[in-house]
C-alpha cells in the first residue's frame, strides 16, 4: 500500500444502493411497488414504479482497468463490495487515506429527481424517509468517523422537505442533495419563494446544500448523435449555470448564511464566470431593480467549488479563494482517483504551500461540514 502522506476529505462519492434500502423500511402494504431487485436472464435489475432499471457499469468501475469499462448492466458480484457495502467502502477509503466521505445517491438521481417523478406523493415521501433512515442508521453508522451524512428530500413538498431536513439534522445530517437545475424538472426556479422553507431549514440547521452536475437529469449536449463523452466533458456548464443562477437569485439575499457546494463541477471556470457575472450585474442591475450584492461577493460568502484533479484550476486559486476549494474522490465512478488518490494528490497539489494543501485536502471541508476527519461530527 502506498504511504499515506495526505489526509483526505472527499466531498463527492456515490452509493450504489444495496437491495435492502427500501425493503423493510417502507410499509409492506405497498408490496411490489416498493423498489426491489429481481433476477432475470442472469442479470439483476431494480424494479422502480414497474420499470426495470439496470445498474450501469460506469457507475461502479472502482478497481477495474479502463479496458473493462462499459455501460452494460452489471450484477452486484461484478462490482467491488465497497460500491454497495459501507463496511467494505470504509476499508477502501482508509486504504487510500480518505478519512471522510460524503456520498450521493444513485438510483434516486443525484438530487432526488427520480423520486419527484413518482405519482403517489405519499408513497414517494415514504421512500425519501426510508432512504434517509438507511443513510443514517446503516450506511453512516457502519463508519461514523468517515461517513458524512447526506440526505435527500421531497422536491414536490418544500414544507415537508423542510421538516425532513430538521428531523435528519437532529440525527446528524450535514448535507442535502439538491438538483443543480429545477426548471427542467417542471419545478419553480430559484427565483421563486416556493423553495424558501427548504433554504430556511438548511440555514437554521447548518445543512450544506450540494448541487451535483447532472442532478437535474441532463447535461449540455449539442450533438445527441455524437459520443456521450461530449456532455460529460461539458458538465462544468451545468455547474456554471447553477452557480450564477444561485448568486443572482433571492436565495442568498433572504438567507445570508446558506451554504452551497457545486459538486463535481470543477474549478477552472469559476474565476472567469465570476468576472463575467459581475460585469453583467453592474451593467444591468439598475434597470433590473437589483441590489448591489455582486455575484462574486455571494461566491466568497456562500458558495464552494469542488474538484477532483485540476492543475489548470489551481492556477486561479487566489482569484477563487483557496478557502473555497474542496477535494473529491468520486468513488466508484470512472472519474475517481481511487485507489491512487495519494499519488494523484501529490502530482497536482504537492508543490503548493503546506497550509494550502491542508485547506484543500480536508481543512475547508471540515469547516464547511462541521466535521473532524478521523473522528466524526465536530459539533
Amino acid at each position: 500500500m502506498t504511504a499515506l502522506k495526505y489526509k483526505l476529505f472527499s466531498v463527492d462519492d456515490h452509493i450504489v444502493e444495496p437491495p435492502n434500502v427500501w425493503t423493510g423500511r417502507v410499509p409492506s402494504k405497498y408490496g411490489d411497488q416498493i423498489p426491489h431487485v429481481i433476477e432475470e436472464d442472469g442479470r439483476q435489475f431494480w424494479v422502480w414504479e414497474g420499470e426495470k432499471i439496470p445498474q450501469m457499469g460506469l457507475n461502479a468501475v472502482a478497481g477495474k482497468p479502463q479496458e473493462e469499462w462499459n455501460t452494460e448492466p452489471v450484477r452486484y458480484t461484478d462490482m467491488l463490495p465497497g460500491c454497495y457495502d459501507p463496511t467494505e467502502r470504509a476499508k477502501d477509503m482508509r486504504n487510500d487515506g480518505i478519512l471522510a466521505s460524503l456520498c450521493f445517491p444513485t438510483l434516486t438521481g443525484f438530487g432526488g429527481r427520480v423520486l419527484n417523478n413518482i405519482g403517489d406523493k405519499q408513497f414517494a415521501s415514504l421512500l425519501v424517509r426510508a432512504y434517509n433512515d438507511f443513510i443514517l442508521d446503516e450506511w453512516c453508522a457502519a463508519a461514523p468517523d468517515i461517513y458524512v451524512p447526506m440526505i435527500a428530500g421531497q422536491l414536490w413538498d418544500p414544507r415537508g422537505m423542510a421538516d425532513e431536513i430538521r428531523r435528519c439534522a437532529e440525527r446528524g445530517a450535514r448535507a442535502l442533495t439538491f438538483p443543480e437545475g429545477t426548471v427542467s424538472l417542471g419545478l419553480p426556479s430559484l427565483f421563486s419563494d416556493y423553495w424558501d422553507p427548504i433554504w430556511q431549514a438548511c440555514e437554521e440547521a447548518e445543512v450544506v446544500v450540494c448541487m451535483h452536475i447532472g442532478s437535474s437529469g441532463s447535461l449540455t449536449n449539442p450533438a445527441p448523435d455524437g459520443h456521450f463523452i461530449i456532455p460529460i466533458a461539458l458538465g462544468n456548464l451545468n455547474a456554471q449555470a447553477a452557480m450564477v443562477t444561485f448568486a443572482m437569485s433571492p436565495v442568498p439575499r433572504k438567507f445570508p448564511n446558506i451554504k452551497l457546494a457545486i459538486s463535481e463541477g470543477g474549478i477552472g471556470w469559476i474565476a472567469s464566470a465570476l468576472e463575467r457575472a459581475d460585469r453583467q450585474f453592474k451593467k444591468h442591475r439598475l434597470h433590473q431593480h437589483m441590489d448591489d450584492l455582486l455575484p462574486s461577493e455571494v461566491w466568497h460568502r456562500n458558495i464552494w467549488g469542488c474538484m477532483i484533479d485540476e492543475p489548470i484550476g489551481l492556477k486561479s486559486r487566489y482569484d477563487i479563494g483557496v478557502d473555497k476549494i474542496l477535494w473529491e474522490c468520486d468513488y466508484p465512478h470512472c472519474d475517481s482517483t481511487w485507489p491512487d488518490s495519494q499519488k494523484l494528490v501529490e502530482e497536482f497539489l504537492g508543490e503548493l504551500p503546506q497550509e494550502e494543501i491542508t485547506a484543500i485536502t480536508y481543512g475547508n471541508a471540515e469547516k464547511l461540514f462541521r466535521w473532524k476527519i478521523g473522528v466524526g461530527p465536530a459539533n
